[in-house]
């Protein structure tokens, strides 16, 4: 199965537009045919199965023949991390958490970190990317860069709130917090780590410090175990 990411699709479309790019995708580089059948998805938790109508190298249509709702993920899971100084592994990142499961990804800017800009129209294509290969109906949420600080003061989220670090203070596993169906929010501090400064405030902001096991962690494997540790809880 192949699917494909339209986002103004909506419950009562009857037929779907393709832009060119999407169009030159699906005539030239897959050979699609009028009346050949397409699987759909516009990120907001619709699968669509779709008959196309129109084949062109800068216009494909297709007419809706069926419409399911899928399930959102039983948790809510909200990572904020520190860009890496690799945008290739800040990018991995994306593509396995988008894979794994999560619902919203913060970019944050702190201390220690080594790159303070991102490329958000290229992390958009990476996580549409990744969620249509491992075939999910929710597109993760993208935040814009945000100062550590910044996001603290208008963190609100309600449930379970962690901050992993490699300050050697009182810390609980991760996975001990844990509970199933619960709303999560964890910050994935930069290579330096979070400055002392900086947990302390999180720490005050109602932040429990939290360790994602005995190894010490990159960036984006500390964010990409935190993933997985929330999904695993939750089969």
């Amino acid at each position: 199965m192949q699917l494909f990411y339209h986002p103004n699709s909506t419950e009562s479309s009857k037929e779907i537009t393709f832009n060119k790019e999407e169009s030159r995708h699906i005539g030239k580089v897959l050979r699609k045919r009028e009346d050949d059948t397409l699987d759909i998805t516009n990120g907001e938790g619709y699968f669509f199965k779709a008959e196309l109508t129109l084949v062109s190298p800068k216009k494909c249509i297709a007419r809706i023949i069926e419409v399911k709702k899928e399930a959102p993920l039983p948790y809510q899971l909200h990572i904020a991390v520190a860009p890496t100084k690799s945008n290739d592994r800040f990018e991995t990142f994306l593509e396995k958490a988008t894979e794994i499961g999560i619902t919203e990804i913060t970019p944050i800017i702190c201390d220690h970190s080594e790159r303070k800009t991102i490329k958000p129209e290229r992390y958009e294509k990476i996580i549409q990317s990744a969620m249509k290969q491992s075939l999910k109906a929710y597109l993760p949420k993208l935040n814009e860069a945000i100062s550590f600080k910044e996001f603290l003061l208008q963190a609100h989220e309600e449930g379970l709130k962690c901050i992993a670090h490699c300050e050697e203070t009182d810390k609980k596993s991760f996975k001990s917090v844990l509970e199933k169906k619960e709303s999560i929010l964890i910050l994935i501090g930069p290579e330096g780590d979070f400055s002392p400064e900086e947990i302390d405030l999180a720490k005050k902001t109602g932040f429990t410090p939290v360790t994602l096991g005995e190894s010490r962690l990159r960036t984006e494997t500390a964010a990409v175990v935190a993933t997985h540790s929330v999904a695993f809880v939750n089969e």
